[in-house]
Parts: structure tokens; C-alpha cells; sequence
């Protein structure tokens, strides 16, 4: 077991209904780093990550946790191993105050409790409208909240899908804060589909074209393949 990285992605392999949406992504989270998924939509970054929270699981290829495998695990129990997952369009309970939202994220009594510090540092709004329904946040707001929901419990690896999408450019600075923040806290891994935002936020990338992963490595170094990054990204 390679004790650097948490999460390790081999030639994964997924289907949806009878389409091959997967076809040999393979990727490596180093333990504290910011890594993205990077390319066009369509490309398969989403499944990715729903294939590594047992949402969607590939019939082949492996996905390990710190060298415990997650193949054939219902989400809850990769869950429970330590994998938060912010899905794209935030989806939290609108109905439900900002503090019932975090309560219900809580895996035991005091979880929230010992982490109301850190959330509230990260994202102040959510102590100013701490008993207010979700539904009365802005999305800007409403993705703080469902950031925050992922890091009540104890979890070693966060899995966030588009935190920027829709949002403000303010919005959009706030959150690169905070996850850079966040970092020092808990491995991210995330799908990022604007491209500034990932390089100012990643540490290393992983380019998934038609199904396949096609190149990774350091994001600083990204930043100056034009070549790559016009082939894959379409990004002048």
C-alpha cells in the first residue's frame, strides 16, 4: 500500500443503463493535495466520481481508500470510511434550516460540535444565517452549505463536482479561499469545469477525454502546455 496517496482509480470501467461511459480512467490523490478532473463536458469526470462513492459502480478496474478496496461498497459505507461527497447542484434540504442541514451530516452526536469552528472560519455566512431555511440562501451560499455539510463528519477525502458552477466572480474568489483552506484539513478531489478556478486551486490534474483519462500530472506545469490544454480543454 502506497501510505502518499488516499485514493487510488485503476482503469475503472463504468456503464450507465447500456452506455460504456467509463472506459479506463485511471487516477492517484496524493494524501493533502487538491487534485482535478479535468475536460469537456460529456467527457466522464461526474461518473467518476459517483463510480468512487459506489453511486455508480464499475463492472471493472479498481478504486482503493488507503489500500481498502471500494469496489462492490454501498455509498453509505464508503461514507463511512471517510468520503464526503458534494454533488453538483448543491442539493441540500431547502426546507431545512442551515443548522438542521449540518446536524443531519453529523455520523455521531458531537460531530458538529467539534467542527462548527472550522465550518464557521471558512464560511461566516453560514453562522449569520445559521436558523434560516436553505431555500432563503443564495447560491453562492447554498454551496457553502453543502461544502460545510461534507466536512461535519471526520472525513480524509472530499469529493466536491463543480463548487464554481453558476456562481458570482465574488462568490466564485470566496470559495476558491475556503477550499484552499479546507485543504489543509482534508485530501480534495474535484471537478472543475472553469479553468482558472482549477489552477488557481489544484496541485495536480487529471484530463479525462471520451471516457479515458489522457494525461495528469503537476497543475503548474499544465498551465503552460497550450498545446494540451487547447486539444483537451479547448481553453485559448
Amino acid at each position: 500500500m502506497d501510505t502518499s496517496h488516499v485514493l487510488e482509480v485503476q482503469s475503472i470501467h463504468t456503464f450507465i443503463g447500456q452506455f460504456h461511459i467509463l472506459e479506463g480512467v485511471t487516477v492517484t490523490v496524493p494524501r493533502g493535495s487538491i487534485t482535478v478532473l479535468l475536460g469537456r463536458n460529456g467527457a466522464g469526470k461526474t461518473t467518476t466520481l459517483r463510480s468512487i462513492m459506489g453511486l455508480t459502480p464499475p463492472l471493472q478496474g479498481s478504486i482503493t481508500l488507503n489500500g481498502e478496496s471500494l469496489i462492490g461498497l454501498a455509498p453509505y459505507r464508503i461514507a463511512q470510511m471517510g468520503v464526503g461527497y458534494v454533488p453538483e447542484h448543491r442539493a441540500i434540504f431547502k426546507d431545512l434550516t442551515v443548522r438542521e442541514n449540518l446536524i443531519i451530516a453529523q455520523r455521531s452526536a458531537r460531530d458538529l460540535e467539534r467542527r462548527s469552528d472550522l465550518i464557521f472560519e471558512l464560511f461566516p455566512d453560514l453562522a449569520k444565517f445559521y436558523h434560516l431555511p436553505g431555500g432563503n440562501l443564495s447560491g453562492g451560499q447554498q454551496q457553502m452549505l453543502a461544502i460545510a455539510r461534507a466536512l461535519v463528519p471526520d472525513n480524509q477525502l472530499l469529493l466536491v463536482d463543480e463548487p464554481s458552477e453558476g456562481l458570482a466572480p465574488v462568490i466564485i474568489e470566496q470559495l476558491i479561499t475556503a477550499i484552499r483552506r479546507l485543504s489543509e484539513q482534508v485530501t480534495v478531489l474535484l471537478v472543475e469545469q472553469n479553468f482558472r478556478v482549477a489552477s488557481l486551486l489544484a496541485d495536480r490534474y487529471v484530463i479525462i477525454d471520451d471516457g479515458q483519462s489522457v494525461a495528469s500530472g503537476l497543475m503548474a506545469e499544465l498551465v503552460h502546455d497550450e498545446a494540451l490544454i487547447q486539444k483537451y480543454l479547448g481553453v485559448a
